[in-house]
């Protein structure tokens, strides 16, 4: 067949209804959170990072200190376990990592209730 489809157009063909662009499926896919976590780096060794919002892709941090860009970190999510990510953009305080493995979908939507207590907080389902 040769058909190959990226998450996000995978995600546009099964959500139905209005065709959003991808900036718009990645600001719907995002959950803010307010999450402390402590990761492990190779050079840096154990940094506490605040996840400000996560994705089943990635995460966005709002205390970058010293991250730079390609920066490879550890951490442990409830439910998911460990996991590794690579910090694909770096802005002021904030950066962005994307996971390297998939995090499936039912997983994700439990730790994000498990992270997210407050229903008004979380993004429409």
């Amino acid at each position: 067949m040769g058909f190959h489809t990226t998450g996000m157009e995978a995600l546009a063909n099964v959500t139905g209804g209005a065709q959003l662009s991808v900036p718009e499926l990645r600001r719907a896919a995002r959950h803010p959170v307010d999450f402390p976590v402590i990761a492990e780096h190779r050079d840096h060794g154990d940094i506490p990072m605040h996840v400000a919002n996560i994705s089943a892709q990635g995460f966005m941090i709002d205390n970058a200190g010293d991250l730079a860009r390609g920066d490879r970190v550890l951490l442990r999510l409830p439910l998911i376990g460990r996991i590794e990510a690579y910090c694909i953009w770096i802005r002021e305080t904030r950066a962005g990592f994307q996971f390297e493995r998939l995090i499936r979908l039912d997983d994700f939507m439990k730790m994000i209730d498990d992270i997210q207590p407050n229903p008004k907080l979380r993004r429409s389902r």
